[in-house]
Formats: structure tokens, C-alpha cells, sequence
């Protein structure tokens, strides 16, 4: 048997139960992992709600995409992993009504493990991949950023903005950090920010031009849309781009008009459906992480059986970095 997070109606935290699933063998090119942390994703409350671009299959629908723990058992096919093996899942694209690893066990496909080295903790192996793929895919796959580049991460406290103000910072970019609340200035600089536009204080544009004397940011990188794309889209350099990785604003996005300008809709698939694309990601980050360039800013922890506590905090919008769960055993 295994702890599962399930849900049964769509709604806010207090949807979420812990039920006794039956554990399943794994069957071909499947893992059983002992799950020993998971980290949380903006989408998985989206997908709670019925807000994400799909909707949750119930009744029992699990949740989650990124955790991390130890291999118990692989089924027939599996090549590269063994009982034992320390590992992160990253199950992106999977659909999380049957993938979901909110468990303390969980059968998965094995080609969503990522060997975790003796180095990273169960903590750091749930907390980084998902938002730093998300980032280093936008930055430098889709964006081209390069050394002395200015850069501009709006929602730059989520557990994404932060992996890009620290890759940005990696390379000699300068990230320019956008939050709603001055309360969270200093967070964000301690983060890796260069430079902080606090909305609430701060006109966006005139900062940005301020900084950035008056040429615009090379890449502006958005999870918001919304209606507001269309002054965020000034706010960009003649010729950069403008890459929009969500919809935390559900209202239509119009299409920006502005000077020459690429707009690009992005998600984290483009980098982990490409080998080449994924290969060149794991070594940048996992040299990041050995030189401690990089490291997962981790907000707050919480026990799997506190989820629906997590999840109000999530929502709360009060983190800077990631909410990571973890699990007893």
C-alpha cells in the first residue's frame, strides 16, 4: 500500500485527502520509488482548481510532478537504474491524475528518473530540476541570452524566477528581478537579482529604462499574460524577445505591437522531450550546483501529511523560492 494525495472535486486546499492506494508491481520500463521529498509547482494548484489546460480525471485524482527518493524495484526493460539507486522524478507531461507522485510511494516511468548523486539531498533533487529546466530552456535555448545581457523575470519570487535570476547570474547576465511587494525586495536580491522593480512602488517601465539605459531588457521572462503583456512588452529591448511560460493572469493576452520583437510561448517540454536539449541543461545545472553557482532557493518545508496547508501557503503568494513536502517513513 502507499500514502497518496488524492482529490475528488475540483476546489481549493481543503480538497486534498491522504488515502491508502494500492501499490502496483512495476510493469515494463517502470520504477517503484520510496518517495522521500516533492516539490511544489504553481500548476498543480491550477490543476487542483480546474484552471490548468487540463482537467484532473476523478474520482482519486492524484497530483504532482517533481519529488525525489530511492529506487525500491524496477520492472522488466529498465536499463541504468537498480533497487538502491538514489533518484529524481520529473514527470512533466505525464498527466498528474494517474502520474502523480504527492506519495510516499510511487510507480512511475522509469524514463522520468534523473540519477541523484550522493552530493544532492533528497531537499535539493525535488526542488531543482523542474524550475531550473524551465529557466535554463527559456534563458538560453529559446532566448539566447549572453554575458552583460539585461534580463527581466517578472513573478521573480516563484521557485522558476528565482532559478533565473541565479542562471542568469551564472553566465555574467544581469537579472532584473519584478515582484508586487517591496517586502520582498531584499529576499530577491539575496536570490541573485541585480537590480529589484517592486510594483508597488516602482513604475515598470521607467525602471526598466532606467536600468537598463533606456535600451530595454534583452530577454523578458513571464509567467503572467494576461492583458498586461502588452505594456511588459515595452519594457524589451529592439529586437529581444518577450517569452511567456503561463497564464497566472486568465484574462486574454493581446498579441503585442510593438517595435521588432519576438514573442515566444514556451514550456519546459521543449527542453525535456530533446535529448540534446535535456543533456546540455543537466550539465549546465549540475555544474552550477557543484560550484554552488546554483542551488534551489527553498522557501519553507512541509510534512506530506500537512499538504492542504502547503497548498494555502503556496497560494498565499508570500513565498520567495520553493515549497518543498517531505515524507516519513
Amino acid at each position: 500500500m502507499a500514502n497518496v494525495v488524492v482529490f475528488d472535486e475540483l476546489g481549493g486546499p481543503e480538497v486534498l485527502r491522504l488515502a491508502e492506494v494500492p501499490l502496483a508491481e512495476p510493469g515494463e520500463g517502470e520504477a517503484r520509488v520510496r518517495i522521500e521529498a516533492i516539490g511544489l509547482n504553481r500548476a498543480e494548484a491550477l490543476f487542483r482548481a480546474g484552471g490548468y489546460y487540463y482537467q484532473p480525471t476523478f474520482p482519486a485524482s492524484r497530483l504532482g510532478s517533481e519529488a525525489a527518493g530511492v529506487v525500491e524495484a524496477v520492472g522488466p526493460g529498465v536499463e541504468g537504474f537498480a533497487p538502491g539507486d538514489a533518484v529524481s522524478v520529473l514527470s512533466v507531461g505525464m498527466g498528474m491524475s494517474r502520474h502523480g507522485v504527492y506519495a510516499d510511494r510511487a510507480v512511475v516511468k522509469a524514463d522520468t528518473l534523473l540519477s541523484r548523486p550522493a552530493w544532492m539531498d533528497a531537499r535539493t533533487g525535488a526542488a531543482i530540476w523542474l524550475s531550473h529546466l524551465t529557466a535554463y530552456g527559456a534563458l538560453f535555448e529559446v532566448g539566447r541570452l549572453q554575458p552583460g545581457d539585461h534580463v527581466l523575470v517578472t513573478a521573480a519570487s516563484s521557485s522558476v524566477g528565482t532559478a533565473a535570476l541565479q542562471l542568469a547570474g551564472q553566465i555574467g547576465a544581469v537579472p532584473i528581478a519584478v515582484t508586487r511587494a517591496t517586502a520582498k525586495a531584499g529576499r530577491l536580491l539575496g536570490a541573485g537579482a541585480a537590480h529589484v522593480v517592486a510594483t508597488d512602488r516602482d513604475d515598470l517601465a521607467e525602471s526598466v529604462r532606467e536600468i537598463t539605459g533606456g535600451k530595454g531588457a534583452r530577454v523578458v521572462f513571464d509567467p503572467v499574460g494576461g492583458p498586461g503583456l502588452v505594456d511588459l512588452a515595452r519594457t524589451v529591448a529592439e529586437d529581444g524577445a518577450l517569452i511567456v511560460y503561463g497564464w497566472l493572469d486568465p484574462r486574454p493576452a493581446p498579441l503585442p505591437m510593438t517595435w521588432p520583437l519576438n514573442v515566444h510561448g514556451y514550456g519546459v517540454h521543449l527542453v525535456t522531450r530533446d535529448a540534446g536539449r535535456m543533456r546540455r541543461a543537466r550539465a549546465f545545472i549540475t555544474a552550477g550546483l557543484r560550484t554552488g553557482a546554483l542551488a534551489p532557493v527553498i522557501d519553507r518545508t512541509f510534512d506530506l501529511a500537512d499538504i492542504a496547508e502547503a497548498h494555502r501557503y503556496m497560494e498565499a503568494d508570500g513565498q520567495v523560492g520553493k515549497i518543498v513536502v517531505t515524507v516519513r517513513h
